[in-house]
């Protein structure tokens, strides 16, 4: 490298490295888009921490040790995760596993903040698609779908506090649902089996 160590910034480090280190990565690999991402995640990694560098001399090992330390989080990431082949719906509908289930849910859905409330009577309990309920709210997918998880956390919160579940270890399908102490629920009553 002709880099001077000691004047290295974010800019000369990746004027003088990007090149080699995608070099480096794509031989360790194969997809060229996860190799470019995994190249900006370097590179944002060596920007926060060029201020901890304290031995400019060891820059050029200090670059390749951060490089190979995130191929190898990628790699680790890419075990666990498996091809699934077909149509796979996104979330599975609960009335389809469970009919007499859904309705018991009902005063729980009702206490929930109206945002909350909605996002699951739209999306889950409803028709629309959590991309579609974005494009109608004018909110990116990552935020209509973080609304929706935490409406379902919500949820899941004011039913297990009020009601103790049996579940289908299988589906993790409600099979039903009891009254852990006097909280006036009337819904696990009559969703008891």
């Amino acid at each position: 490298m002709s880099m001077n160590p000691a004047a290295a910034t974010t800019e000369t480090i990746w004027a003088d490295f990007h090149r080699e280190l995608l070099a480096f990565i794509r031989r360790r690999v194969t997809d060229p888009d996860a190799a470019q991402d995994l190249l900006q995640d370097v590179f944002v990694k060596i920007h926060l921490k060029l201020p901890t560098l304290t031995y400019a001399d060891k820059l050029t090992s200090w670059v390749y040790q951060i490089t190979r330390n995130r191929i190898l989080d990628y790699q680790k990431a890419q075990r666990g995760l498996v091809e699934l082949e077909g149509d796979i719906p996104d979330v599975a509908d609960p009335t389809e596993l469970n009919p007499g289930f859904a309705p018991c849910i009902t005063p729980f859905v009702d206490q929930l903040p109206a945002a909350s409330r909605e996002a699951l009577l739209r999306t889950e309990l409803g028709a629309l698609s959590q991309k579609d309920y974005a494009a109608e709210l004018g909110i990116s997918y990552s935020g209509a779908k973080s609304r929706v998880q935490r409406a379902k956390q919500q949820l899941h919160q004011l039913f297990t506090a009020c009601c103790r579940m049996k579940v289908d270890g299988c589906r993790a399908a409600a099979l039903e649902a009891q009254p852990r102490h006097q909280c006036g629920c009337t819904a696990a009553r009559s969703c008891a089996s």
